[in-house]
């Protein structure tokens, strides 16, 4: 009952390669379902979980937060002021309830979870594999235009943008570094290596750590 982690830069083939791991352990390929159950369990929009992800601390939630802290303390958090903004989602709220929705996961049999600090949030249990996938840049640049229809200056904004915005999330929420090859069991280098033949390796090496019926 294989749990893997998967997280890749922009460009790498890192959701091909997950998917044909689901497919070679008969299991679910899960990513944005990650978001949809963050959402149920905060009642809150899926877009604004989404939006969490890329976020930088602004300068409202700076302000609001230390005041919905006092307020609640007085017992005047429904004040009138406070009923004119929504009440921004704050990262420890956030945090909490993605840790809660990771753990659930890990418990399915059969399961590849994409990124969002799943490797970190699952870093202590033995029996999961970390992934990360890599490729150099150029090999990157070639995958989007082709996936994306879209030109190389686009291409290069595209994979710089999703980039850091990973590198941010990780550094935000867990305090480490998205490339740290020591935080994961396995990199895949894919510009040699096809998704198929990296999807039987990431299996193999599950088989190794945690070896099933």
């Amino acid at each position: 009952m294989p749990v893997i982690t998967i997280r890749g830069l922009t460009g790498s083939g890192a959701g091909e390669i997950g998917h044909e791991v689901a497919r070679l352990i008969n299991g679910d390929y899960v990513d944005r379902e990650v978001i949809a159950e963050v959402a149920e369990l905060l009642k809150r929009p899926e877009e604004q979980i989404a939006a969490k992800e890329k976020e930088a601390p602004g300068l409202l939630y700076r302000i609001m937060n230390p005041l919905r802290k006092a307020l609640s303390g007085s017992g005047k958090i429904e004040s009138a002021y406070m009923r004119t903004w929504e009440e921004p989602l704050n990262d420890e709220e956030y945090l909490s309830a993605l840790e809660s929705v990771i753990r659930d996961l890990a418990l399915e049999p059969n399961i590849v979870i994409v990124g969002r600090g799943s490797q970190h949030i699952l870093r202590n249990n033995q029996s999961v594999l970390h992934v990360l996938v890599i490729a150099p840049m150029e090999e990157r640049l070639n995958r989007i235009t082709a996936e994306k229809q879209i030109e190389r200056d686009d291409a290069v904004r595209y994979i710089e943008e999703n980039d850091n915005s990973r590198k941010a999330f990780v550094q935000r929420f867990f305090q480490k570094d998205f490339e740290d090859p020591l935080l994961y069991d396995l990199v895949v280098n894919t510009k040699y290596i096809t998704s198929t033949v990296a999807a039987q390796l990431i299996h193999k090496a599950a088989t190794e750590k945690n070896p099933w019926n």
